[in-house]
């Protein structure tokens, strides 16, 4: 099984209102990027932290507007046709948000990791434009390159990470091992995320795709 998470914490300062509930079509960004995590994730980890308890009543509330009119249907058979039986959605306050990314990603990971996946797949929620096969070939790399790696008790500790990149430039989301997932989640020293997999990544690895929304990033309304 693979779980993703999603970090939601942010204030949204730039934007100027949660970006977890801006809306791109008739679906928030939150609900976009879970649905997109479900095409590869049976679980995702929803971390909040600024309007935490707004963000979550609405976003519950949007789901179950799309369970009753049956647009989940679709994800529902592509999960079918992997050996999904049913999808869940974990919520995740981290206390420590106005710290930056990283917290909330530590938190989301320990979280993960409870769930004892086979991979993990980390998406910002300001990412909404990431195509749902990027994140299916992702989390089919990731479990092919810990397969690889020789005996189980080898693949225990096989601390790996798979970064999509797009034309040069690398996105998200970012597909970890779980023995690279637990060492950044007891990281005391790292500054980001991005330094945390450097410090501690067996191997680092690359996946270039045609999808420019694994480096969309948006900030302000008008991006």
């Amino acid at each position: 099984m693979m779980v993703g998470v999603l970090l939601a914490a942010g204030a949204s300062t730039r934007m100027k209102s949660p970006k977890a509930l801006k809306k791109e079509g008739k679906s928030s960004y939150l609900t976009i990027g879970v649905r997109h995590l479900w095409t590869a994730c049976s679980t995702v980890v929803a971390v909040l932290g600024a309007n935490g308890a707004a963000i979550q009543k609405s976003v519950e509330e949007e789901f179950t507007l799309l369970s009753e009119s049956g647009q989940l249907n679709i994800d529902m058979a592509v999960a079918l046709k992997r050996g999904v039986k049913g999808f869940e959605i974990h919520f995740e306050r981290n206390a420590k948000w106005k710290s930056g990314m990283l917290s909330s990603a530590q938190a989301g990971l320990r979280s993960a990791l409870e769930f004892k996946p086979k991979g993990i797949l980390v998406l910002p929620v300001d990412h909404p434009s990431v195509q749902a096969a990027t994140v299916a070939e992702l989390a089919t790399v990731l479990e092919q390159a810990i397969a690889a790696c020789g005996k189980p008790a080898e693949r225990r500790k096989f601390a790996y990470a798979l970064v999509p990149r797009y034309r040069g430039r690398r996105g998200h989301p970012l597909a970890l091992s779980p023995a690279l997932a637990a060492a950044i989640a007891a990281d005391r020293k790292a500054e980001s995320l991005s330094d945390a997999v450097r410090r501690h990544a067996r191997l680092v690895g690359y996946l270039d795709v045609e999808d420019a929304g694994i480096v969309r990033n948006v900030n302000t309304k008008g991006d």
